[in-house]
């Protein structure tokens, strides 16, 4: 994660702007905007992009482009959707990239790739939680923040892997020896990070985080 400037193929690197910039067209057409317009909610949404980024600084590898940090996309998803989740943590690859931890001919790749997919799939998990599981709040912690904050990671780590050997980067042996099977470890503390978080938001700040119903989780009778 955090690719180095250099890392991909010249075709790689700049042909993913396309799609990252309709991703942001797309982010800043349908974000809820209206929330931000509270100082109180666009003060945990600007104060969650400096914990991430401080997060994100803290990171360790084994070779240029093999390293690893936490994610924390699923928390900021649930607590603000997926394209306000994807605008904050594109503005802390920008802030990661300038800060010199990645390279900016890669920045569009690593917003893909780090920022937008985690994000989705964050959102995606929530979405079936919310239709197939009972509508229940330790349910609703473990499958939506826990679990999902663990599989966001994890599927992550595999889309990162498959794009480093497809684009001819590193061998499929030192993917998989060397940098992927890390993504399982990682995902125990991206589960406990996330999961923590939301639990305590819930708990003491419920209006921080949107994905959050009092009336559906703790139904009056």
């Amino acid at each position: 994660m955090n690719f180095p400037q250099g890392l991909f193929p010249i075709t790689w690197a700049w042909g993913a702007f396309v799609p990252a910039v309709l991703v942001w067209l797309w982010c800043l057409r349908t974000a809820p905007w209206r929330r931000l317009a509270d100082s109180s909610q666009s003060n945990v949404w600007f104060g969650a992009i400096v914990v991430i980024m401080l997060m994100w600084s803290m990171k360790a590898g084994v070779r240029p482009g093999l390293n690893l940090h936490l994610l924390g996309a699923t928390a900021f998803t649930l607590m603000f959707g997926r394209q306000l989740a994807i605008l904050g943590l594109s503005a802390v690859m920008a802030a990661v990239t300038f800060n010199g931890a990645a390279g900016w001919e890669a920045y569009a790749l690593n917003v893909l790739l780090i920022v937008a997919f985690p994000c989705f799939f964050a959102d995606v998990v929530l979405r079936i939680f919310e239709r197939h599981l009972p509508q229940n709040f330790f349910c609703y912690l473990f499958c939506a923040a826990f679990f999902g904050a663990a599989l966001a990671i994890v599927s992550t780590g595999l889309l990162t892997t498959m794009v480093l050997w497809l684009a001819g980067v590193y061998s499929a042996d030192t993917l998989f020896t060397d940098y992927f099977p890390y993504f399982a470890l990682l995902g125990f503390a991206e589960a406990w990070l996330n999961g923590a978080a939301i639990t305590l938001m819930v708990v003491y700040y419920p209006h921080w985080v949107g994905s959050f119903d009092d009336s559906r989780y703790f139904p009056k009778r």
